[in-house]
Protein backbone atom coordinates (compact mmCIF):
# COMPACT_ATOMS: atom_id res chain seq x y z
CA UNK A 1 0.00 0.00 0.00
CA UNK A 2 2.95 2.66 1.00
CA UNK A 3 3.96 1.93 -2.64
CA UNK A 4 0.77 2.71 -4.26
CA UNK A 5 1.34 6.40 -1.98
CA UNK A 6 4.34 6.88 -3.54
CA UNK A 7 3.60 6.43 -6.77
CA UNK A 8 0.26 8.90 -6.17
CA UNK A 9 2.31 11.21 -4.94
CA UNK A 10 4.60 11.32 -8.12
CA UNK A 11 1.91 11.44 -10.41
CA UNK A 12 0.55 14.76 -8.28
CA UNK A 13 3.68 16.42 -8.34
CA UNK A 14 4.01 15.70 -12.35
CA UNK A 15 0.56 16.92 -13.10
CA UNK A 16 1.30 19.50 -10.67
CA UNK A 17 4.43 20.61 -12.60
CA UNK A 18 2.88 20.25 -16.27
CA UNK A 19 -0.34 21.94 -15.66
CA UNK A 20 0.01 24.04 -12.29
CA UNK A 21 -3.32 25.14 -10.63
CA UNK A 22 -2.59 28.08 -9.22
CA UNK A 23 -5.54 30.15 -8.49
CA UNK A 24 -5.10 33.80 -7.42
CA UNK A 25 -8.51 34.56 -6.76
CA UNK A 26 -7.80 31.90 -3.87
CA UNK A 27 -5.16 33.97 -2.69
CA UNK A 28 -5.86 37.36 -2.77
CA UNK A 29 -8.68 40.01 -1.50
CA UNK A 30 -10.50 41.56 -3.62
CA UNK A 31 -12.31 44.08 -1.21
CA UNK A 32 -12.61 45.15 2.31
CA UNK A 33 -12.71 42.39 4.78
CA UNK A 34 -14.85 41.75 7.67
CA UNK A 35 -13.20 43.98 10.18
CA UNK A 36 -13.56 47.08 7.77
CA UNK A 37 -17.23 45.86 8.19
CA UNK A 38 -16.89 46.42 11.59
CA UNK A 39 -16.02 49.66 11.90
CA UNK A 40 -18.38 50.58 10.05
CA UNK A 41 -16.82 53.18 7.96
CA UNK A 42 -17.53 52.33 4.03
CA UNK A 43 -15.11 54.91 2.41
CA UNK A 44 -12.21 55.02 4.94
CA UNK A 45 -12.85 58.65 5.54
CA UNK A 46 -12.81 60.22 9.04
CA UNK A 47 -16.31 61.82 10.01
CA UNK A 48 -14.58 63.81 12.90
Amino acid sequence: MNFWNHIAGYAAAIREFVAPTYRPERYYMRGPGPACARRGNTLGISAH
